[in-house]
This record gives structure tokens, C-alpha cells and sequence, in this order.
């Protein structure tokens, strides 16, 4: 269930839109769902997508009421560079530009189709709009994930990341210079209530802690920092979010503010460099890293001359 409330920059917008917005459907299916009881307005089913909201209104979406969606199917040309398989689990190295699951503006192409190719049982492995996912990584973040392979390995997935024992360490390029060498980042998020397609700080957000340490200093031709982050939580953006959050933006994330002209790169620079869970079959501890990506390589090697 997702439940938000209008805010200003959505003041008279069509129900239709914001429901497609709020939970990354299709203009078509918004209305589907609409039409099928799942949006409800200030407590009260609405009948058409057509009405316009004001703002304070609390739209309340049940996604689970929408009408059967064309499950995701196998595609051999998605590229997937598979680092680790067994029967339970798979661990991929995603590249830059991949989307993860099936979403609004992105039917297909994306990682659970080249899964799917690979390994076709994962059909029946949790949602199955996105079978075996258990955690994502944003289009332009590149790195290492685990997939489930097994409704078995599923439940031990997603039970260890919800108590906190899948351990996820991230790499970013962020701009400015820290005022601490380490620190702990901890500022719930929710959705930016001014533009409903970010993620910000908020009070009322769900808990969000990312611990980070500065690992090199950079002073041309930009201010810059190269720090290692922790995840303890798993929230959307987070770590843009929370960088941005304490004045050092992800360089190159244009959502978050952390494009710069003097050194332009086409994505944020973060990557996810290493991974650990246990095995949810035999229990045994794995552990894989994944090495800098070229492109994030070649801006540090930029950054380096004034270091």
C-alpha cells in the first residue's frame, strides 16, 4: 500500500498521473487500477482518473488490486556478467544503464529478462514481476547484487537484509571535502514531497543510516572526495540521498544535484564494490568485491593531478 499526500507541485494534476507516478505504472495502468477500486482519495474509493487533486489530499494506492500485468519474459541479449551461481543464488556485476526490474518506460531489456534466459526458474522465485530480486541498484549505479534462485534462498535474502546482515559497501565520487574523515549519515526518507519522482530527508521518512569514510582528497580542477559507504539500511537513493543530504553530492547525479561542467560524467559515480551474505543453504559467510568500473577509474585518474 502506498499512501502520500499531495504536495504543492502536484496541485492540480490528474489522479491518473499522479498514481502512475507514485507507483511507477503506465498511464494505462494507472487507470486500470483506478478503474479496478485500488486509489483511493481522503479515504474515499475514486472512480475516474480524471479528477484533479488539491494539494494536502491523501491518495492512498493498492497496488496489488491492479489487473494481471503481461509477465516478464526471457531475453538472451541482455548482457549479464554472472560473478557467482549455485543453486540458490546468483551474484551479477551490473553494468551502468541497466535497469533491474520491469517498470513504467522500461517493459523490457532489463536485468530480470536476461535472468530469465540464464536461469528460467526464477520465474517462480518471489515477485513475479521481478522474480528473484531481493534488493536493487539504481540504473546508473553499477556493482554487485545478489539474486535468489530458490523460493528457499528468497526468504533467508530477504530476511537477512531486513536484519541487517547482508553487508553492501559502496564506492562514490562525491563533490566537495568532508569536514569528517568518517561519520555516520543517519536522516530517514521519504518522497520529495515537491517532486514525487526523488526520494529526500524527511522527518516522517522511513530510518536510514549509511556510514562513509573518506578514503582520498582531490583539489583540481574540482573539490572532490572518493569515499567508501556502508549501507545499514536500504532505501531508495539512499546514498545519493544522504551524500546530497550533507552538502557532497554524487558527482555526476544530476537528481541530486551533483553535475559539475568542469569534470562532466554521464551518471552518478557510484558502485557497488563489495558484498557479503550467508549462504542460504549451507550458511557459509561469501564474499565477493567487484573492481572499479572503467569509466569511474578514468575520473579519478582526472581528479588525481591536483591531489
Amino acid at each position: 500500500m502506498i499512501e502520500e499526500q499531495i504536495p504543492p507541485a502536484l496541485a492540480g494534476d490528474r489522479l491518473d498521473r499522479v498514481v502512475a507516478l507514485l507507483a511507477d505504472l503506465s498511464r494505462a495502468q494507472s487507470a486500470a487500477l483506478i478503474t479496478a477500486g485500488g486509489v483511493a482519495v481522503d479515504g474515499e474509493r475514486a472512480a475516474t482518473g480524471k479528477v484533479k487533486l488539491e494539494e494536502g489530499q491523501t491518495i492512498s494506492i493498492d497496488t496489488s488490486r491492479l489487473p494481471e500485468k503481461e509477465m516478464p519474459r526471457a531475453d538472451a541479449s541482455v548482457v549479464i556478467n554472472v560473478v557467482h551461481a549455485d543453486g540458490d543464488v546468483v551474484v551479477v556485476n551490473k553494468q551502468q544503464g541497466l535497469v533491474v526490474h520491469p517498470g513504467a518506460g522500461n517493459p523490457t531489456g532489463t536485468l530480470v529478462h536476461g535472468l530469465l534466459a540464464m536461469y528460467p526458474e526464477i520465474a517462480d522465485v518471489g515477485d513475479p514481476m521481478r522474480p528473484g530480486i531481493v534488493h536493487r541498484l539504481d540504473a546508473g549505479t553499477t556493482g554487485l547484487m545478489v539474486v535468489a534462485r530458490s523460493p528457499e534462498a528468497y526468504e533467508s535474502l530477504v530476511d537477512q537484509l531486513s536484519s541487517r546482515r547482508v553487508h553492501r559497501e559502496y564506492v562514490a565520487v562525491a563533490v566537495g571535502h568532508f569536514d569528517a574523515k568518517t561519520g555516520v549519515v543517519d536522516a530517514a526518507i521519504g518522497r520529495d514531497l515537491r517532486e514525487l519522482t526523488k526520494m529526500a530527508v524527511r522527518v516522517d521518512g522511513k530510518p536510514a543510516r549509511t556510514r562513509y569514510e573518506v578514503v582520498r582528497e582531490f583539489s583540481a580542477p574540482i573539490v572532490a572526495s572518493l569515499v567508501r559507504c556502508q549501507l545499514e539500511t536500504g532505501r531508495t537513493h539512499q546514498i545519493r540521498v544522504h551524500l546530497a543530504a550533507v552538502g557532497h553530492p554524487v558527482l555526476g547525479d544530476a537528481t541530486y544535484g551533483g553535475v559539475r561542467s568542469t569534470v562532466p560524467f554521464g551518471r552518478p559515480a557510484l558502485h557497488a564494490v563489495r558484498l557479503s551474505f550467508a549462504h542460504p543453504r549451507s550458511g557459509e559467510q561469501l564474499e565477493f568485491e567487484a573492481p572499479l568500473p572503467p569509466d569511474i577509474e578514468s575520473l579519478i585518474a582526472r581528479l588525481s593531478e591536483g591531489d
